[in-house]
């Protein structure tokens, strides 16, 4: 992190240094959060109620919340249908080994997360709440906070399930989170994109493999959501590589990665070649970021 940039949490910076001083750090992502969203709400007060239950993995800390989610964030983040789950000693052994599986054998992906993410929601469904729970998310009006939810631990995006739980799939979705954070700051930071360019009329890029899912939004793109999925493919399908070539998987791990790198790589590539096909929507400095993404994709 640049420091001295908006992203840096140890600034000069009024707001947040008496949160600082004030022995509350872990709502420093949401002091952030109350400028990017400029909404009047006071995040940062209302994170004050949440509590920081400390997970330390290979030097890096995370705050693992809990307590009543507050409902200005909840709403805010798209998570009124979801609560903390209950912090147990399982769930923090899982959290555990997921980060320290990514410490020891993707050193880059746990730098990444390390750099990107402070802040872990885990939640699950409210009771009653009748609906496909998220297997993990990340919003850029929340920088360094990512949300996952049981599933996490079951599910490799977009559709390789397994009935085992795995500290593997939990790794891979925590880099997929932290990835997403990582790329927002940039694009935040610098222009990626051409002068004028929005989501609101971008063009749109067919996504043949969402059409079950039914809304016009999974099945068709703009710009910079695809932009942000190709990055993400190619860290992840990396990171399958490496797992792939391990020796320690269940055998059900080992057809679950195999079978998520065989869907990934296709939907990368093309991906990777619709963005090229789109180029003159992105800045100079976009341009050089898509050819660091055909070397990427070029190497899987």
């Amino acid at each position: 992190m640049e420091s001295g940039s908006f992203f840096d949490l140890s600034r000069k910076d009024l707001a947040l240094s008496r949160l600082r001083e004030g022995g509350v750090e872990w709502t420093l992502p949401f002091a952030l959060m109350e400028r990017l969203v400029k909404s009047g709400t006071p995040y940062a007060e209302h994170a004050r109620s949440l509590r920081s239950d400390n997970v330390t993995v290979a030097g890096a800390s995370f705050d693992w919340f809990d307590a009543k989610l507050p409902g200005e964030i909840a709403d805010e983040i798209n998570l009124s249908n979801y609560e903390i789950a209950e912090h147990t000693d399982e769930r923090r052994a899982a959290l555990a080994q997921a980060l320290d599986r990514l410490s020891l054998v993707h050193p880059e992906g746990f730098t990444r997360v390390r750099e990107f993410v402070r802040g872990l929601l885990w939640v699950g469904l409210k009771p009653g709440v009748r609906t496909s729970s998220l297997t993990s998310s990340s919003d850029p009006a929340l920088p360094y906070v990512i949300v996952f939810s049981e599933k996490a631990r079951h599910h490799i995006p977009p559709n390789t399930v397994s009935p085992e739980p795995s500290r593997l799939f939990l790794a891979e979705n925590l880099l997929h989170e932290g990835t997403h954070q990582s790329i927002s700051f940039h694009v935040l930071q610098r222009q990626v994109f051409a002068d004028g360019y929005s989501s609101k009329t971008s063009p749109k890029i067919e996504i043949a493999w969402r059409a079950a899912q039914g809304a016009d939004r999974n099945q068709f793109w703009e710009i910079d959501r695809a932009f942000h999925a190709t990055c993400v493919y190619n860290q992840l399908l990396r990171f399958r590589q490496t797992e792939l070539g391990r020796d320690d998987l269940t055998p059900n791990e080992r057809v679950s990665f195999q079978s998520a790198y065989d869907e990934g790589l296709p939907a990368v590539r093309y991906l990777m070649r619709k963005l090229e096909l789109l180029s003159e929507h992105f800045s100079s400095h976009g341009v050089e970021l898509l050819a660091d993404l055909r070397h990427q994709t070029d190497q899987l």
